[in-house]
């Protein structure tokens, strides 16, 4: 998350949603930011957020957590709109654009969705959720191991050690195995 650029935040500020390119949002972050220390531009700009949550996936057997943007293509920016501000935001590099509102006069979001938006992100730091979620009962397809290519039903799923019970049908007869997340796929 960027710090504030100034010590006192300038009257009037309120959030906007600018829309950059997807997958360029973290680009479009550093170049308003950029040009907002180029401009000369700090006290009528506040915080810039790409809304982002820590995921938690398994890759060859190894927890990796990672970014996911939950709001992707999207970035929140403080400020103070007026036509200088509104130029530098809109005419900064990945940027498409404000959305809502009127054309040259974007429409703010609420502080309560500001709020939302930050206590996600705060959820995900605390608490990484599953990139893949599997459900009980749900039905999977083994990819590796002793069991591959048989399907089966979870009858339980272990977050905390990344593993699940399926029960699969060998020979007509339902066997529950223990299988890691990795060795498994949704069908």
């Amino acid at each position: 998350m960027s710090e504030q650029h100034s010590p006192v935040a300038a009257e009037g500020m309120r959030w906007y949603v600018v829309h950059a390119y997807s997958g360029m949002e973290k680009a479009a972050e550093r170049n308003i930011i950029e040009r907002i220390n180029r401009a000369g531009m700090q006290d009528k700009f506040g915080r810039i957020l790409v809304p982002t949550e820590e995921v938690v996936e398994m890759k060859n057997g190894q927890k990796r957590t990672t970014e996911r943007k939950f709001f992707p293509g999207y970035v929140l920016v403080e400020m103070v709109m007026d036509d200088d501000t509104w130029h530098l935001v809109k005419h900064t590099n990945k940027v498409t654009g404000f959305v809502g509102g009127a054309k040259n006069r974007p429409a703010p979001i609420s502080e309560e969705d500001v709020m939302k938006i930050v206590n996600q992100m705060q959820e995900g730091t605390d608490k990484p959720r599953h990139k893949v979620e599997f459900v009980v009962g749900e039905y999977v397809r083994v990819k590796e191991g002793p069991f591959t290519d048989f399907n089966g039903t979870v009858e339980e799923v272990n977050y905390e050690k990344n593993k699940m019970r399926v029960s699969v049908t060998i020979f007509g007869r339902a066997t529950p195995v223990e299988l890691e997340f990795s060795q498994v796929e949704k069908t």
